[in-house]
């Protein structure tokens, strides 16, 4: 082989509807890693790409909501499989974004695995921790049950660029969201791969949608977006966390603002997750239906 061989270096693009567009504006910038050694260009969105983005995941979302949890968590099982045959690429690339050893960034990607098997697992149990039957007094059943919020903007975590995106990405959809999500602005690059991840799993084009560039530019769209109906800010500081909330406020949407936001501090996304964020974006549907006649006895039937 020639000693002078050029390296092919990969052309990271955006994931929107199943495809992989370049910025509609054109612009990149420059991604280094922990010491600041360039690693690649990664599309800086603008608003045009927030707004196909939201069209996108609204198209997306009566398919996804209208699947049974049991399909979709197969799908998600399904991205899981993906991710562990990706493995090694995953772990070069989390080693890069955060500055840790092979070791530590391996001990990371299986985090990250290990939290979409569980999220995956949760698609039809979280129906029967937060929904049921009530107790009412008349000649009906009164059932609870829970659904979907929409279309979510999620902005995901600055400093962990794989545990901490997939900790926010995967209870959106296991829930039946759609999701538009904002990487990590100085570490995208795990966030654009997972995209061609979940392109050849069986997740449907549209439900989720992954953006690059800078945050504030790209959320500040989203959160005053008519058609988004959650934003999570995970991924905002204390001042943009605010505006976003105003923003978000002139069409009512759900907003996620955890606490290590408001203090300032980092979240441990190796934590047991519980169903705090399963539960976020969940709206409860409460439907009452007669039981029929009553007899001589007062019983239903």
């Amino acid at each position: 082989m020639s000693d002078n061989r050029l390296s092919v270096f990969k052309t990271y693009k955006l994931y929107v509807g199943g495809k992989f567009p370049r910025s509609e504006s054109g612009r990149v910038y420059e991604v280094t890693d922990s010491k600041g050694k360039w690693l690649a260009n990664a599309p800086q969105s603008s608003r045009k790409d927030a707004r196909d983005a939201v069209v996108a995941a609204r198209k997306a979302f009566g398919g996804w909501s209208g699947a049974t949890a049991y399909n979709r968590g197969q799908v998600l099982y399904r991205v899981a499989e993906m991710l562990e045959g990706r493995k090694d690429q995953f772990v070069r690339e989390v080693a890069d974004a955060e500055g840790l050893s092979k070791s530590k960034a391996t001990a990371v990607v299986d985090a990250a695995i290990d939290r979409w098997v569980w999220y995956a697992g949760w698609t039809d149990k979280i129906g029967q921790v937060v929904g049921g039957a009530n107790p009412v007094a008349g000649p009906f059943f009164n059932l609870s049950t829970p659904e979907p919020t929409g279309v979510v903007a999620v902005l995901a975590p600055q400093e962990s660029s794989f545990l901490g995106l997939v900790s926010v990405i995967a209870p959106v959809i296991a829930t039946g969201n759609t999701a538009v999500v904002v990487a990590s602005a100085n570490s995208p690059l795990p966030a654009l791969s997972l995209g061609e991840v979940l392109a050849t799993s069986d997740l449907p084009g549209g439900v989720v949608n992954v953006l690059s560039g800078r945050t504030a530019e790209i959320a500040t769209p989203l959160a005053s977006h008519q058609d988004v109906n959650a934003i999570d800010l995970t991924g905002a500081d204390t001042a943009l966390a605010t505006e976003l909330e105003i923003a978000a406020a002139d069409n009512l949407k759900r907003v996620l603002r955890p606490q290590p936001v408001d203090g300032g501090g980092a979240a441990d996304w190796t934590t047991d997750p519980g169903t705090h964020r399963l539960t976020a974006f969940l709206e409860t549907k409460t439907v009452w239906h007669p039981t029929g006649a009553l007899g001589v006895s007062g019983s239903s039937y």
